[in-house]
């Protein structure tokens, strides 16, 4: 029982460590919040994860990642209309559109930050260290209601605990309009089929595809928590806009090339973490004050946690597997 929940586990608290520790935005100080945001985080990447295993893979899980990200900043925080969150205006920058109520780099940036690195890098670092369960569901129908059930209560307390501090609801409209997308890319992410058509060629090295994922990721993160002057926000859209369009059809045509497996998967994961690992030490705690010792230790954490699973992945024979 215990070994075939291990990645279950695993997954439910990397996802939290990843998407607010390792990011930078939480320290040793706010170690105790990980018990009250695993369930949102952990509970939400096991079901992002479960689904996709059912029904497309990873194209399933990347659209579902997308609507758990608009989920969590949007009813479930308020993040995406919140003009004083955590006592910051982040919507009122040059990207600002005053009919939605919304700011479109800020949007952009909880887009990456959840669907990429909160959910689906841990997906993929979780699954390189279970080979035999890879492409398989790892829980059954009970299982999956109770991680739904704690998914909702951890969403709940969430919403509960920022309005007692932020005291801040969206207008009925937002809150619509934001439910009508969700339920979109739920739906989008339910019915796509999986990828088929020829092989295009040869998949690149996995250490191309590391590194090539670090430079991306770094491209966009980094300007993000380095240029805090308003006239790198358009600019900053724009480069998001062309990373997302290059990356999803640089890697479609490398994911469909003799070779990729899940070492390819493993290495653009690995490339992302790393970001996150220097960006961390710019990035300004939503509580407190700056954390090295806690940059330190989790960017040593995650680069062993890194190193362990490159070591599984090449313990395995070469095969090509399934998304």
């Amino acid at each position: 029982m215990g070994d075939a929940l291990a990645p279950v586990i695993g997954l439910f608290l990397l996802a939290p460590f990843v998407g607010e520790y390792l990011l930078g935005n939480l320290g040793f100080g706010q170690l105790w919040l990980g018990l009250l945001l695993a369930p949102l985080y952990g509970c939400g990447a096991v079901l992002v994860r479960e689904l996709g295993r059912r029904f497309a893979g990873w194209p399933t899980m990347f659209l579902l990642a997308a609507a758990y990200a608009l989920i969590e900043e949007g009813p479930v925080d308020q993040l995406l209309w919140n003009p004083s969150y955590a006592g910051q205006d982040l919507l009122h920058g040059p990207s600002y559109l005053p009919a939605l109520g919304m700011s479109v780099e800020l949007t952009q940036a909880i887009l990456a930050l959840h669907a990429v690195w909160s959910i689906c890098v841990p997906i993929a670092i979780v699954e390189t260290f279970v080979p035999a369960r890879r492409t398989t569901p790892w829980l059954g129908r009970t299982g999956l209601t109770v991680v739904f059930v704690l998914f909702t209560l951890g969403a709940t307390l969430v919403f509960l605990g920022n309005y007692s501090e932020e005291h801040f609801i969206a207008s009925p409209a937002q809150l619509a309009g934001i439910t009508v997308v969700i339920a979109l890319l739920v739906v989008a992410a339910l019915r796509v089929r999986p990828r088929s058509g020829p092989v295009a060629g040869v998949a690149p090295s996995p250490w191309l595809v590391g590194v090539v994922s670090l430079l991306g990721t770094s491209l966009y993160w980094g300007p993000s928590v380095l240029i805090t002057a308003g006239w790198y926000e358009w600019i900053g859209v724009s480069v998001w806009c062309l990373l997302v369009v290059s990356g999803v059809l640089l890697v479609s045509r490398w994911s469909r090339g003799q070779g990729w497996d899940q070492r390819h998967r493993f290495a653009l994961a690995a490339g992302a973490t790393l970001t996150y690992v220097w960006t961390a030490f710019p990035v300004k705690p939503e509580l407190g004050g700056p954390d090295l010792a806690g940059d330190v230790v989790f960017g040593a954490v995650a680069i062993i946690v890194l190193g362990l699973a490159s070591s599984r992945t090449r313990a395995e024979p070469r095969r090509t597997t399934p998304s």
